[in-house]
């Protein structure tokens, strides 16, 4: 974990609540796709914890869905902001364990530590399949980025109004069924649904939590585990799938 101040560079909407974040800042304590960051809000007590979707030796790239206060204040800061941010925190996915034919699933704002972790796995010499899925064609984004990259994409929106209508969980069960093993982030019924498809023999899954200091002080984010209880800000947020009790 680092502290350090962090210049924003750049905003864009992504949808009508989803926003990308370029900062510029030291980003070397970095060393897994998965990792997230805490940053310091203006007024609040509590900072708050974001996926990291990429970065390079100096810059930073997030992905920030509008759900309150301190949210909305990053997604609407102007380019120039400085920000003070714990990096390199949380233990992320380990792209060296992917088995023959890895499948990234992500659901909504879910899938943005997918996006890092599909660059290593192609740097690997691997090319992923990608599941992402959307309630609708409006609330989609990185589907162009994700194909950019060159993996294999499949989308579904519940309304049917991009790709394959239904849940993320019909993608892989019909359009990836060579695959696996399963690197997941997204909700946590999302999870558990992906947990519960029987192709996927193993994998590692990215949990949500409430965070109070988001490097394992306080405690607040402790679950159970089949290896005893461990903090989702310390010792996850990824977690294998031999290790969750749901």
């Amino acid at each position: 974990m680092k502290q350090g101040i962090f210049t924003l560079e750049h905003t864009q909407q992504l949808t009508h609540s989803v926003w990308e974040l370029a900062l510029a800042g030291d980003t070397s304590a970095f060393s897994r796709p998965g990792q997230f960051v805490n940053i310091e809000i203006p007024g609040k007590f509590l900072r708050r914890p974001i996926s990291v979707a990429g970065w390079t030796e100096g810059g930073l790239l997030l992905i920030v869905q509008t759900v309150g206060e301190g949210s909305d204040y990053l997604c609407h800061a102007a380019p120039g902001t400085t920000l003070d941010l714990l990096t390199g925190l949380g233990n992320g996915f380990d792209p060296d364990t992917h088995g023959e034919n890895p499948v990234l699933i992500g659901g909504g704002v879910g899938l943005a530590p997918l996006y890092g972790l599909a660059r290593r796995l192609l740097q690997n010499g691997l090319v992923p399949s990608v599941a992402l899925g959307f309630r609708s064609v409006a609330e989609a984004f990185y589907v162009r980025e994700f194909a950019a990259l060159g993996c294999r994409v499949f989308v579904a929106t519940e309304d049917g109004s991009l790709g394959t209508q239904g849940f993320v969980t019909d993608l892989v069960r019909c359009f990836a069924p060579e695959c696996d093993y399963g690197f997941c982030c997204g909700p946590t019924p999302m999870l558990q649904a992906v947990y519960a498809l029987p192709g996927l023999s193993d994998g590692q899954f990215s949990f949500e939590a409430r965070m109070g200091c988001g490097f394992g002080a306080c405690m607040g984010c402790t679950v159970a585990t089949t290896n005893g209880y461990k903090r989702i800000c310390k010792d996850g947020p990824v977690l294998k799938k031999e290790e969750i009790l749901w």
